[in-house]
């Protein structure tokens, strides 16, 4: 009788010869995507705090 661990391995091995591994182009492009989008929610993010601090802050010591 095989070892249970030594067959969990080989047939997790099995399985990752059967992924479909992304091209270096695709890891960059999606890589960049990534950074655009983070970059874009920080900067609306930050804007939306801001204007949210500035209008409130009038609204409360108005004087």
């Amino acid at each position: 009788m095989a070892n249970p661990i030594v067959l969990y391995f080989k047939g997790a091995w099995e399985e990752l010869k059967k992924v479909i591994w992304p091209t270096k182009n695709e890891i960059i492009q999606h890589t960049l995507v990534v950074i655009g989008l983070s970059l874009f929610l920080a900067l609306f993010l930050g804007a939306a705090d801001y204007l949210l601090n500035f209008g409130l802050e009038k609204i409360l010591f108005y004087r």
